[in-house]
């Protein structure tokens, strides 16, 4: 997690504060960063509604933060949840708002019944768990929202914010274990989920089997057969090049572990499927992909068989 993906978050908060002026607010009175003046704040209710054009400082997020705790007007907590991810986004302020104590406030919110306030709290713990520190703070959140996952509604916004913060926590191998009983759970969304959850739930996978120490229980992971429709040569590029990155992980992953031939795995597991037949034909068959990067993963698996 270097300064080229600080440098993307950045951008994306930058794309963000320009197409939704109104999740920045005026929070207080002070000169600005230029040396201009702010106008004299006014109700938490006005402070929601005014556009902001500059990143929040210091003392800018601390307000905010308290009025997100002190108030139950679900309009004015979206808005600052809102404002709170944008500024986020930003590297500094991921550290700002951890020492103000900042991510128990927002953490908060995941609790919502309002699906909506529940989305925009997942979307600012997200860019926050960009950085390292948070992420001991954000963990406590983590068996939660896998849960939240298989509940919230299929395909839905506040589901995907979800699965994309336990993306970034799984960034690194420190809280990967916290995932372990819900791998299962994750492969069967893989295969109801439309394109983007599937993508998404992919890239968490990827980060799964990207760690040895997760190998026997992503292939002691029960598994419907159809999980094989995703190395499909008709399937969207996006979502076959993860499963194949998925595969290939396992297969370099296993040559530290137990030899590929005799493992300890019940009929019905990741594993039997991965080796079988059948999903040995449908690696063979992406020998001849038009996608030279689908073909070389193809490549690369098929002495596994």
């Amino acid at each position: 997690m270097g300064g080229a993906r600080d440098a993307g978050w950045v951008a994306a908060g930058l794309v963000l504060g320009a197409g939704a002026c109104y999740c920045i607010y005026r929070l207080t009175r002070g000169p600005r960063r230029g040396g201009r003046k702010l106008r004299p704040s006014r109700s938490a209710e006005d402070l929601t509604d005014s556009s902001y054009d500059e990143v929040l400082n210091a003392e800018q997020l601390g307000k905010l933060l308290y009025l997100l705790e002190s108030t139950d007007d679900p309009i004015i907590v979206e808005k600052a949840l809102v404002t709170l991810g944008n500024n986020a986004a930003f590297s500094t302020n991921q550290a700002i708002i951890r020492e103000l104590g900042g991510i128990p406030i927002i953490g908060n919110k995941i609790n919502s019944l309002n699906h909506s306030i529940k989305e925009k709290a997942l979307n600012a713990l997200n860019n926050l768990s960009v950085n390292v520190e948070n992420q001991v703070k954000v963990k406590v959140y983590v068996r939660q929202v896998c849960e939240d996952v298989f509940a919230d509604p299929l395909n839905s916004a506040v589901q995907l914010a979800g699965l994309r913060l336990l993306t970034n926590m799984t960034v690194t191998n420190d809280y990967q274990h916290l995932l372990s009983s819900y791998i299962t759970g994750l492969l069967h969304l893989s295969l109801i989920g439309n394109g983007s959850t599937k993508v998404q739930v992919l890239k968490l996978l990827v980060n799964l089997s990207e760690n040895p120490a997760m190998t026997d229980g992503l292939l002691r992971a029960q598994v419907d057969s159809t999980f094989l429709s995703l190395f499909d040569g008709q399937i969207a590029n996006e979502i076959l090049l993860r499963a194949l990155t998925l595969f290939q992980n396992i297969n370099n992953c296993l040559r530290e572990g137990c030899p590929a031939g005799q493992p300890p795995f019940d009929k019905g597991s990741l594993f039997s499927l991965l080796y079988g037949e059948d999903c040995a034909q449908k690696v063979r068959a992406l020998v001849c992909h038009h996608d030279v990067a689908v073909k070389e993963k193809a490549l690369a698996i098929m002495p596994k068989f």
